[in-house]
C-alpha cells in the first residue's frame, strides 16, 4: 500500500471527483481530503491510498495533468523532516 500526496486542488475539490479521477488507475483504498475548518472548502491537497503498481500508475498518468482548471502535483507522500512525533 503506498500513499500518494496530491496538491493543487481548487476549492470545489470532493471526495467523489477524486475518487472518480483516480479509479481509473486502480483501487483507491482511502482518501482524506483536507478541509478548511468553516468553510469546509478544499484546502488544495489530499492524500491518498493506493496499491503499488496503481499508485505508479496514478502518478505518471495525471501529475501535471489539468484538474478542474489546476494542473495537479501527484507524488509519492514524504515523511516531515525534522519531527520525531507529536509535540506538546
Amino acid at each position: 500500500m503506498k500513499k500518494l500526496f496530491v496538491g493543487s486542488l481548487p476549492p470545489t475539490t470532493t471526495e467523489e471527483s477524486l475518487l472518480a479521477v483516480f479509479s481509473e488507475f486502480g483501487t483507491v483504498r482511502s482518501i482524506n481530503l483536507v478541509k478548511d475548518l468553516f468553510s469546509g472548502d478544499c484546502k488544495g491537497f489530499a492524500f491518498l491510498e493506493m496499491e503499488g503498481h496503481h499508485a505508479r500508475a496514478a502518478i505518471a498518468g495525471l501529475d501535471g495533468k489539468s484538474f478542474e482548471g489546476n494542473f495537479l502535483k501527484v507524488k509519492y507522500e514524504e515523511p516531515r523532516k525534522g519531527q520525531k512525533g507529536r509535540r506538546r
